[in-house]
């Protein structure tokens, strides 16, 4: 059940890992796949209150995960991207926030996808 105003932005925190797949960090990206298929279906059915949905996809952001990672492959390879390219900070997606929330009442910014600049994928 949701309770929302008429005109409230609703804004869900997926991540890029919601569009591609990793070997080791299949469950992740399940649940990514799963915020997105959500919050768009939410946006379908509250779209005629005026309730806005946003998807905010961060890449890599510099976030104490990589403590939560078991799987060795995994944890690798997050070590290797981490020393690779300098992640996003908190502010960076705050800002993504902040845009999409902003926008006037006609807009509906649905997802806003946000990479580090040397991101690959």
């Amino acid at each position: 059940m949701y309770i929302l105003f008429l005109g409230s932005p609703i804004v869900n925190i997926s991540s890029v890992a919601g569009r591609t797949a990793r070997a080791g960090v299949g469950v992740y990206n399940a649940t990514k796949w799963g915020v997105n298929a959500v919050s768009e279906a939410l946006r379908q059915e509250v779209h005629k209150d005026n309730i806005r949905v946003t998807i905010i996809e961060p890449g890599l952001v510099d976030t104490e995960i990589d403590s939560q990672i078991t799987d060795p492959v995994a944890k690798e390879g997050i070590e290797k991207r981490r020393k690779a390219i300098t992640p996003l900070q908190s502010e960076d997606v705050a800002a993504a926030i902040v845009y999409a929330v902003t926008q006037p009442p006609r807009v509906n910014v649905n997802e806003i996808l946000i990479r580090p600049t040397g991101q690959e994928h």
